[in-house]
């Protein structure tokens, strides 16, 4: 059996790399079924000057889509494992510009973040995946 951190670090990457709106739903509706709240969301533009709005956009998403409460704590994890998983694709992304998904999950106390970006200048793309995980206090907890 999987551990939940990794079911949960699983889930985020899954969000993260779906390739339409419809696969997304789909996806969240099954998670949702076995009680993981999760949320995804589009992003582009140049690293640097979007490390700020890519961490803003993890957190309303998962505050829309329920993964989150609107707590200081809950907050903030969503914020700590947005920039764990940014730190992850620096060295590719820094001066260059980057586009692709952000995925949440979370159940109980376990809250992921993953993104998953294609990075390049013109038509030279790489590809890079961060994930980051961290303990989010149980609901009502």
């Amino acid at each position: 059996m999987m551990a939940q951190s990794k079911k949960i670090a699983l889930a985020a990457l899954k969000m993260a790399m779906t390739e339409s709106r419809e696969e997304e739903a789909n996806l969240k509706e099954s998670y949702q079924r076995i009680g993981v709240k999760t949320a995804a969301v589009d992003y582009g533009g140049e690293y640097v000057s979007s490390i700020r709005k890519i961490v803003e956009r993890a957190i309303v998403a998962a505050k829309r889509e329920g993964a989150i409460q609107e707590t200081h704590g809950d907050e903030g994890a969503v914020a700590g494992a947005t920039r764990e998983a940014l730190s992850q694709i620096m060295n590719k992304a820094m001066g260059l510009n980057i586009g692709g998904k952000i995925g949440i999950a979370r159940q109980d106390d376990h809250l992921s973040v993953a993104i998953f970006f294609g990075i390049g200048l013109l038509h030279l793309d790489e590809v890079a995946v961060g994930l980051g995980h961290r303990v989010a206090t149980k609901e009502g907890g």
